[in-house]
């Protein structure tokens, strides 16, 4: 079970963070990158689940520089509200939040970050801006930054039932970047691995994308 608690950005303002501490030493440290809906349970769980194997897990809320504690229904209401909120905050501000939050798991080992729907744009973006191994979820947002070259490596994972990343814009990662890893999984859709979320939610992508994850931080974080 994490805590909550306040980090400082590259402003003034301070934004909240969910913190899940590693059981035992920790391999490295993860930023875990919401979805549009804000730092939920959901987000606090995938946090969770990565202090259980070892890594110093941070979700940054980076809702918190426009309204302090979001965390949106996954309904049409929460959709519309949340593609606000990423469109005022913008991806270079949260790009700078992902860069504080690792800052404040610095003494973890290796930084590494992980991000879902949005999130997984913002991961694939770190891994150009920042230099930091990321894993990248579903990012329907990718393809405006397929051609910047990376400073680190990145996973990319995508339901092959996903209506919003049809197969020929998957297809331009494998082309864009050859050499990195982008897994398919069948009948799973976007958001598959939300699993607060029957609608969305496929339980043996998830697992498998998750397994894949934890062994791409485990080749790129973890101090040998």
């Amino acid at each position: 079970m994490g805590q909550h608690i306040n980090i400082p950005t590259g402003g003034t303002q301070c934004i909240g963070a969910y913190l899940a501490q590693a059981e035992g030493k920790s391999k490295g440290g993860i930023v875990v990158i919401q979805e549009i809906f804000g730092v939920t349970a959901h987000i606090q769980g995938v946090a969770d689940y990565f202090a259980s194997v070892g890594y110093t897990a941070i979700a940054p809320a980076f809702f918190d520089h426009l309204e302090t504690g979001v965390e949106l229904e996954y309904n049409d209401e929460g959709m519309r509200r949340g593609r606000q909120l990423v469109s005022e905050l913008g991806l270079e501000r949260a790009i700078e939040d992902v860069a504080s939050a690792a800052e404040a798991i610095a003494s973890a080992g290796n930084i590494g970050t992980v991000g879902y729907c949005w999130g997984g744009t913002v991961a694939f973006l770190s891994a150009i801006r920042l230099g930091f191994p990321s894993v990248s979820y579903y990012g329907a947002r990718n393809t405006a930054y397929l051609g910047e070259p990376l400073k680190a490596p990145v996973m990319f994972h995508f339901g092959e039932n996903d209506t919003s990343i049809p197969p020929d814009v998957i297809a331009k990662h494998r082309e864009a970047m050859p050499t990195m890893d982008v897994f398919t999984y069948a009948g799973a859709g976007h958001a598959f691995n939300r699993d607060v979320d029957p609608t969305h939610y496929h339980e043996a992508g998830a697992a498998l994308a998750r397994k894949r994850t934890v062994a791409f931080f485990d080749q790129y974080l973890a101090v040998k």
